[in-house]
């Protein structure tokens, strides 16, 4: 049994919850999502919930119903509310700067990092110094997937743990050589 699943949606107020031909679409103030539906699930809705229910008891039937209710959640949670993901630069001489629709990094290599923004997604530069990176938008999967990509560009090493790293991520230090 799912744990997940049996619990319903919550609807917030200023959010408008349809579902047609299997796609279920929720619209709010950041905008719309869509989450395509299986067969396999039953997604009904009742006053301000939606409930999702297995269709029969096999084994993919119960592994999509906490999945579709999961994608359900966050697609109500984003057009209410939205995701962030901040990232931290540590590094004598790493930076980042706005310019325009592109995220430009300095992080020690000979040339500078030009990092186009997707659509939907916004990149607000925090911090002192702009050492801090908050990525923000509706769709969960696409703020992660931008930071992820952010990161990917210089990873915190363990010496000194310079780099590009979640701001709640922990890097394991490692010990330097000994004379």
């Amino acid at each position: 049994m799912s744990r997940v699943g049996k619990n319903p949606v919550e609807i917030p107020s200023g959010v408008e919850v349809s579902i047609v031909d299997g796609i279920l679409t929720a619209k709010g103030k950041l905008g719309e999502e869509t989450v395509p539906l299986t067969d396999i699930v039953d997604v009904t809705m009742e006053e301000n919930k939606v409930s999702v229910k297995p269709r029969d008891e096999s084994k993919q039937s119960r592994s999509m119903w906490g999945t579709t209710r999961s994608l359900v959640q966050n697609a109500v949670t984003g057009v209410s509310e939205g995701f962030t993901k901040k990232l931290e630069i540590v590094g004598v001489g790493y930076r980042a700067q706005m310019q325009g629709k592109t995220l430009n990094l300095q992080l020690g290599y000979s040339h500078d990092i030009p990092y186009p923004v997707p659509e939907g997604i916004t990149i607000a530069l925090e911090g002192d110094r702009g050492n801090v990176i908050a990525v923000t938008g509706p769709n969960k999967q696409q703020v992660g997937q931008v930071a992820s990509e952010i990161r990917g560009f210089r990873k915190p090493e363990p010496y000194k743990g310079k780099g590009v790293r979640y701001s709640d991520e922990y890097v394991l230090r490692k010990e330097g050589k000994k004379k």
